[in-house]
This record gives C-alpha cells, sequence and structure tokens, in this order.
C-alpha cells in the first residue's frame, strides 16, 4: 500500500510518482498516444482540446516535443507498449507550477479551477482551491448551474456546471452520478468558455490564473489566460499550447491513476509556494 499522506522531499516525491505510476512506465499506451498525435497533427477538434495551433505539428513534430517534454522514447518506430514519463520532468514542471501558485496567493488574485477528470483529479484541484482561498485568493464559480449542450459518443447531450470544493465541472443532465464519479470525463472547451463569458457579463472579477486539464486549460490559454495544470502523454494539445506560449506551465503525469495519489502532489505543491498550513 501507497502512503499518500504527503510527501517531505523530492526524493520522496520521486519515489511516489514511479509507485502510484504517475511517472516512470505508465498505463497510457504508445499506441494510444499515437492516435492522438495523429488527430492533433490533422486538426481533429477531439485532440485540439479548444487550442488553435499557430504552427503545423506533423506527428514526427509532435513525438519530438513529447519527447523533451515528458520523456516519452523519441523513437519513430516505437509504437506500443507503455508510454514513459521522466519523473525528473514531472517534478520540474511541478516546481514552476508551485511557484506560479505562490505568485497568485502573494497577489490575492482571482482564480478559476475546473477539470475534465473529476473522477480522478478533484481531490487534487479541491486541495488547491482551499490552500488558495485560505491565502486570500478569490475562488472564482460563475455560471453555477448553467446548462451546456455537449457534443457526446451519443449525439448532442445536456449538462450541467457545478462546482465542487471550488472546482468546476459539468454533470450529465438526469444522470445520478456514481459516488466515486462525481462528474462527466470531457475534452471539451465549452465548459471553460461558458464560465468566463458568464463572468464577463457579470462585470467581472476575472481570473488571473486558470488551473486545469484538458479543454480547461487549452481552452482558457487559447483565449489569452494565464492557464496551468497536468496533462497526460496523449495530451498533445497542452504541451503544443506551452510551446506557443498559450500555456505557462503544462505538468507531464498519468492523469487516470487513483485519486488519492494525487494528494501527495497537491501537498508538495503547496508546501513548496509556501500555502500549507
Amino acid at each position: 500500500m501507497l502512503r499518500v499522506r504527503g510527501v517531505s522531499s523530492v526524493d520522496a516525491l520521486r519515489a511516489h510518482l514511479l509507485a502510484a505510476r504517475l511517472a516512470g512506465p505508465i498505463a497510457t499506451t504508445r499506441e494510444r498516444s499515437l492516435v492522438r498525435y495523429r488527430l492533433f497533427a490533422a486538426g481533429d477538434p477531439r485532440a485540439l482540446l479548444g487550442l488553435e495551433p499557430e504552427e503545423d505539428w506533423p506527428v514526427a513534430r509532435l513525438v519530438g516535443l513529447m519527447a523533451r517534454r515528458c520523456g516519452v522514447s523519441p523513437d519513430p518506430g516505437h509504437v506500443s507498449g507503455p508510454d514513459r514519463i521522466d519523473p525528473e520532468r514531472t517534478i520540474a514542471a511541478l516546481d514552476v507550477f508551485a511557484e506560479r501558485l505562490g505568485r497568485a496567493a502573494r497577489r490575492r488574485s482571482p482564480v478559476l479551477l475546473g477539470t475534465g477528470h473529476p473522477h480522478r483529479l478533484l481531490e487534487f484541484y479541491a486541495i488547491l482551491a482551499r490552500g488558495l482561498s485560505a491565502a486570500g485568493c478569490h475562488v472564482l464559480t460563475p455560471a453555477q448551474g448553467r446548462r451546456i449542450d455537449m457534443v457526446t459518443g451519443f449525439g448532442v447531450r445536456p449538462h450541467t456546471l457545478r462546482y465542487v470544493r471550488g472546482v468546476a465541472l459539468i454533470r450529465g443532465t438526469g444522470v445520478r452520478p456514481a459516488a466515486d464519479a462525481p462528474g462527466a470525463h470531457s475534452h471539451s472547451p465549452l465548459p471553460v468558455r461558458v464560465v468566463l463569458d458568464a463572468a464577463a457579463a457579470l462585470g467581472g472579477p476575472l481570473p488571473e490564473l486558470v488551473i486545469g486539464d484538458h479543454g480547461w486549460i487549452c481552452g482558457a490559454g487559447q483565449l489569452g489566460f494565464e492557464a496551468i495544470g497536468p496533462a497526460d502523454t496523449d495530451d498533445p494539445a497542452v504541451f503544443v499550447g506551452e510551446a506557443e506560449g498559450k500555456v505557462r506551465v503544462a505538468v507531464p503525469m498519468d492523469d487516470s491513476v487513483l485519486p488519492e495519489h494525487y494528494r501527495p502532489l497537491a501537498r508538495y505543491v503547496l508546501n513548496r509556494s509556501r500555502l500549507s498550513r
């Protein structure tokens, strides 16, 4: 059993990343990542996550970028098996992530947190939201209860925007979520666009920092908001956004491990940003 109360050092964090398979050999496969790279290169919205790339990103270039930023194999002939994330790259990105959180806390900035991975990452964001709120940041919650029609594998379906412990997510309308699934999995940038439009319509405040994944980080970054968050090896849009200057910090990690394994990362970030009590 892994200890999840926290990590007291970089060495302990590295050990946790590897033991929980957040880094090192991860569950995301090379096959899945390559499919997403091909979709991104073709301009498929499912892989763009709301990003509008300024440059051409053919698959070979994406492989090179992901090798540099995540530590995946740079070999184009490597087409199967588990992907790999270099834990040193994860730690370095978490340190930059923490620095940005600390700056937001010192400035008491308005912040927005949202996730397309609520069944896995909600606890991670909720811990950060609590720390930022305690530091005097305004954790924004515009458009609570707003209906959003989302494209799904079953056609367009109505969803509702909700905030759970300060973190935005979407739920299928008329669907009662399981206890371990507080919201719907989504790659769409539509929810963050709705939230930001609602905040602007109310006269603000608008977030000075957006913390999220998938469409939350790419959608916000595309609109010019400073955005930070985690991304898996099959989410090339987040790393392209970082390379093109639209995403401030992309933290490479597996985004589908058990929820409790993200708690030590949240505690590490709060400690590094001096937000931990």
